[in-house]
């Protein structure tokens, strides 16, 4: 079983989110894993991230005034794979940073560190072969994006090519700024779940354990970002604890959902 298998077989899976460079990344990340997180997400930073509310625009900043490159990037995801063998790695980010050198040099480096996915917010499905073929012949899965206006007639489009899960963005907006209906969830995970046995995990102003059980009680999976993010921005040094502790309250709602559904 690839690692995202795994993951998800469990029932419904946490899948955490904070930005490389922000902070300690490395204590911040062993603290997700700490307090339950079933896959990680690790933010590439970026200038120009149009699907990022505050919270992930700030981090952003603050991790290129730290001067992280992407190979600073790439020996997290390396030391990380190497304290966590099992834990599934997705590098989250914008296209210039994973097409600049090409992507076959990306997808090579990807493959060299043990990430297991990439999203790549502005590359659609109709320009695939910016980077997607490359990924694929790495073994990486591209995680690809479906949100409210992803209609009947758009979905296959989104669903070919993608693999390990898909990265259902529940509001049509930025990350952390609202949260969707909770109706609104079930109806969109209940058409993706019909067309496709890919896992669907849902993210987007997901901020409590009541949100995230709510929705596991549905999706495969939770994602929590913008939450995180603002831990790091709070408590600094003093985050990893803060961030464990709040992992552990989103791990038990979810892991609890499908019992308690």
């Amino acid at each position: 079983m690839t690692r995202f298998a795994a993951a998800f077989a469990k029932g419904p899976a946490l899948v955490c989110f904070i930005t490389a460079g922000d902070g300690d990344t490395t204590a911040n990340l062993d603290a997700l894993v700490a307090g339950g997180a079933d896959v990680i997400e690790l933010g590439m930073p970026f200038t120009d991230p149009m699907a990022d509310g505050p919270a992930i625009q700030q981090a952003n900043i603050r991790s290129l005034a730290a001067g992280t490159r992407t190979a600073d990037i790439f020996r997290i995801a390396t030391e990380f794979r190497a304290r966590h063998p099992h834990v599934p790695l997705v590098l989250m980010g914008y296209s210039n940073p994973m097409t600049i050198r090409g992507p076959e040099w990306f997808a090579a480096e990807c493959g060299k560190a043990g990430v297991d996915g990439v999203i790549c917010v502005d590359i659609p499905p109709e320009e695939d072969a910016d980077l997607g073929p490359a990924l694929r012949e790495a073994g990486v899965s591209l995680i690809r994006l479906a949100t409210p206006t992803t209609d009947t007639a758009r979905l296959p489009a989104v669903l070919e090519g993608s693999s390990g899960f898909l990265y259902y963005v529940s509001v049509a907006g930025i990350t952390g700024t609202q949260a969707a209906a909770q109706a609104s969830i079930d109806e969109a995970v209940a058409r993706i779940k019909a067309a496709s046995s890919i896992p669907v995990a849902v993210g987007f102003g997901v901020r409590t354990p009541e949100q995230a059980g709510q929705i596991a009680r549905v999706a495969d999976g939770v994602v929590v970002g913008s939450a995180l993010v603002d831990l790091v921005k709070q408590h600094g040094p003093d985050a990893p604890e803060v961030i464990r502790r709040y992992t552990a309250s989103l791990a038990e709602a979810v892991h609890k959902a499908r019992e308690i559904a």
